[in-house]
């Protein structure tokens, strides 16, 4: 009995050891000597104790909150911005063996590559053009983590924080660009509105009926007022008739 419970206790010890069990989304890198092998898995991996080691890597999609960095936009306006990265590995021995910490590493460079990009576009654009600032974000990083078997899928920009102080002064920007384009849509109107009035004129010089029967439009408008007595002068071209 004593040597049986000997057994039992070095099979308990060793079963671990030798057999491991990676599920569908894990692979592992399994390292001979300190020399890394094609990876394994999923399903049962089996390794030979003291000589051989094994080091598991999600292959999910991962997500990442990348915390708030002050930004200073081209036209030198203070923002936080935050982000999510989104990103899986491709390459399970380029993931263990070109970077010490793949998740680390992928953190520092997106909080530098977010400032970067950002910092070249003015506020407009980073509030009304999340999805192309994104897009640049995501294609920058995938170059960057590629040689390390890492793809970054997608970056989304969550929260764009401005100033109390820049968002009362974007306001009064706002509303005085406002007022221009309407003072600049009533100038138009006027200036329409004048070619107009010199095409009719021009019109009138030249066809005297046109020009009696504008008298006459005038004076049906004027007549509708009861209560004034209104004073007309008279063609010269009726004159004419009765002379």
């Amino acid at each position: 009995m004593d040597g049986l419970g000997v057994l039992v206790i070095f099979l308990i010890i060793f079963i671990p050891m030798v057999f491991r069990i990676l599920p569908e989304y894990q692979k592992g890198v399994v390292y001979t000597l300190g020399r890394s092998s094609p990876p394994k898995g999923p399903g049962v991996v089996v390794l030979i104790p003291l000589v051989q080691r094994m080091m598991r890597v999600d292959m999910r999609v991962r997500t990442m909150n990348v915390p708030s960095q002050d930004v200073i936009s081209r036209d030198n306006i203070s923002v936080k911005v935050n982000a999510v990265v989104y990103f899986s590995v491709t390459d399970v021995n380029k993931a263990i063996n070109q970077v010490e910490n793949y998740v680390q590493a992928i953190m520092e460079l997106s909080q530098t590559k977010l400032r970067a990009v950002l910092g070249k576009h003015e506020l407009d654009e980073i509030l009304g053009e999340r999805d192309k600032l994104s897009t640049d974000i995501r294609t920058l990083l995938d170059e960057s983590t590629e040689q390390w078997g890492i793809k970054v899928s997608s970056v989304e920009l969550k929260n764009i924080d401005i100033d109390p102080s820049m968002i009362q002064a974007i306001g009064r920007q706002a509303q005085a660009e406002r007022e221009r384009r309407a003072k600049i849509i009533s100038a138009e109107g006027e200036q329409q509105a004048a070619a107009k009035l010199v095409e009719a004129a021009q019109t009138l010089a030249t066809d005297p009926g046109a020009m009696q029967l504008r008298y006459l439009a005038a004076v049906q408008d004027i007549s509708d007022d009861k209560t004034k007595t209104i004073l007309l002068p008279l063609p010269m071209e009726i004159l004419k008739r009765f002379i």
